[in-house]
């Protein structure tokens, strides 16, 4: 089984940038997929970008596309999600997610981290 822990966050001004960290540790597989969530408070979760832990092909949401790249370190089993250009909007907690399938919505997704909150002022 699979456990995630996020890490990285934090408060950012608008237009700033960071990066999050998502450490995996336990059976992974090669065709695992990597996903992050993030939810503000009084909403519901939404998916921001996905991965496989092989190959290429990526899925973003339309509200990051262009701003926040997601990649991976497989040797030290670690998904990171590149924040650039950040907005108050994007203030939320954020979760790492694995799935047997690459998908977009939260129900397929079946192991979570603990979330790390990310702050954007203007």
């Amino acid at each position: 089984q699979v456990q995630l822990v996020e890490s990285g966050g934090g408060l950012v001004q608008a237009g700033g940038s960071l990066r999050l960290s998502c450490a995996a540790s336990g059976r992974t597989f090669s065709n695992y997929a990597m996903g992050w969530f993030r939810q503000a408070p009084g909403k519901e979760r939404e998916f921001v970008a996905a991965r496989r832990w092989s190959g290429s092909r990526t899925y973003y949401a339309d509200s990051v596309k262009g701003r926040f790249t997601i990649s991976r370190d497989n040797a030290k089993n670690t998904v990171y999600l590149q924040m650039n250009s950040l907005k108050p909007e994007d203030t939320a907690v954020y979760y790492c997610a694995a799935s047997y399938l690459l998908a977009t919505t939260p129900g397929e997704y079946d192991v979570w981290g603990q979330g790390t909150q990310v702050t954007v002022s203007s």
